[in-house]
């Protein structure tokens, strides 16, 4: 297997649940977390805000910290994922609970993250990938518009500071449901790709 191949492919020798990356996770997630409930008891903006700053930022740092130490697995994968939507869905519910006239797009863009990008996220654990970083292994175009650089940046943060910036409740639900569009037609060309079901092993008799 050529070293890049080897880099990008999942290896169940090195599969374990606490790694550095972990680690950071769980702690970015627990803190961010807490000062989003910190800003929701004293109805203060300023604490949600930084939440979202901490959670963003150990978001990075678990991924960079996983490819420097190489201590990627898809077991962080999936733990990064779950934590990732309880920062999210953290941020947003109490920042609607604050801003009451973001309630809409609020709910229409944690649809759109919650399930059908979460749905999309776990697919990579249908194929020998360690993370949905390397999804061009599978499908170039659904990587392309899901899990670059540049997709990221829009699905997690272009959101939510056009939201903070502006204050603009349309101009959030557009983008929201612009999202839910996306995902949909990434979701289409995922299910006309198909995703593969692990042999079945059966055990001798006796």
């Amino acid at each position: 297997m050529p070293d890049a191949t080897r880099a990008t492919h999942a290896d169940p020798a090195v599969e374990r649940l606490w790694t550095g990356a972990t680690v950071i996770t769980f702690v970015r997630t627990i803190a961010s977390f807490a000062l989003c409930l910190v800003g929701l008891w004293h109805e203060e903006l300023t604490w949600l805000v930084v939440g979202l700053g901490v959670y963003w930022v150990g978001d990075m740092a678990d991924g960079a910290y996983a490819r420097l130490r190489d201590c990627e697995t898809r077991i962080g994968g999936v733990i990064d994922m779950l934590c990732d939507r309880l920062n999210c869905a953290a941020f947003y519910l109490c920042f609607a609970a604050l801003e009451h006239e973001m309630i809409l797009p609020v709910a229409v863009y944690l649809f759109e993250f919650l399930v059908i990008d979460f749905f999309l996220s776990l697919a990579f654990l249908a194929w020998p990938i360690r993370s949905p970083n390397y999804f061009y292994e599978v499908d170039e175009r659904i990587y392309r518009w899901n899990w670059s650089k540049p997709a990221k940046a829009v699905n997690s943060s272009l959101f939510a500071v056009l939201l903070l910036v502006t204050g603009w409740w349309w101009l959030g639900l557009a983008i929201a449901i612009g999202l839910v569009v996306l995902k949909c037609v990434s979701l289409r060309w995922l299910l006309q790709l198909g995703l593969p079901v692990p042999a079945r092993v059966v055990q001798p008799a006796g």
